[in-house]
């Protein structure tokens, strides 16, 4: 029962597979959540010690459910895995985009944020972390900010689910917080992955962005709770 064990949702590629390395590291055994059983299997292998492969598609309820049930205690939740479908502005973007961007970026998030509450609950320092995106901050998205242009209105699917998740965050975290549970956000910023096109041209290190979320999940009993942050630890304006 001292073990400390974290689940990462899509960790078998981009921040999430740093973020499950970083926990790896730290001593814990990671649950390294992916929708691609083979992807998920290399994944681990290439992490090494501590890491467990764990077949998790975030929009599947019966999957979900599955991977609940193989877990009795969980420490840390990172609830990492997203989409970008394109960079349309809302007029341009339709609904199924909508549709299709919140089932993971959102919905999945709701379900398994609750599926593995038990689990969570049976820590003496629960911690989930949710990576949002600077580009959800309603106030970067209408005043000069370091990260991007504002008011284009483009990515409209993924930016408001984004901004959808931030309220939820801040919604469990009070909820949760009588039970010692610590629930942020992360804005990782822009980093090389598959998720953002233009990322590569941009230069972003997605494992200096892991180091953030790894802050949040280690965070002391009197760290910030309902909080959103930027990679290197500031604070991120809603």
């Amino acid at each position: 029962m001292n073990e400390r064990t974290a689940l990462v949702t899509g960790a078998n590629k981009g921040i999430g597979k740093h973020i499950a390395r970083l926990l790896a590291a730290e001593g814990f055994t990671v649950h390294v959540g992916s929708r691609d059983p083979g992807r998920g299997r290399q994944a681990a292998e290439e992490i090494g010690a501590g890491a467990r492969p764990l077949d998790l598609d975030v929009t599947d309820p019966d999957g979900i459910a599955a991977a609940a049930a193989r877990i009795d205690r969980l420490d840390v939740l990172v609830n990492n895995a997203g989409i970008s479908p394109s960079l349309a502005p809302p007029a341009e973007t339709g609904i199924d985009e909508y549709r299709r961007t919140y089932e993971t970026n959102v919905f999945g998030v709701v379900a398994v944020t609750d599926a593995f509450l038990p689990a969570l609950r049976r820590s003496p320092r629960p911690r989930i972390v949710n990576i949002s995106s600077g580009t959800a901050s309603l106030t970067w998205s209408t005043t000069p900010n370091p990260q991007f242009t504002p008011g284009n209105g483009g990515a409209a699917a993924y930016r408001s689910s984004k901004a959808a998740l931030n309220a939820l965050t801040l919604l469990y975290a009070q909820t949760l917080a009588g039970d010692g549970f610590k629930v942020n956000a992360l804005a990782p910023g822009l980093r090389a992955t598959e998720l953002n096109s233009v990322a590569a041209s941009a230069g972003g290190d997605p494992a200096e962005a892991a180091q953030g979320a790894l802050r949040l999940a280690l965070l002391p009993d009197d760290g910030p709770n309902g909080g959103f942050f930027s990679w290197d630890g500031t604070s991120v304006p809603w």
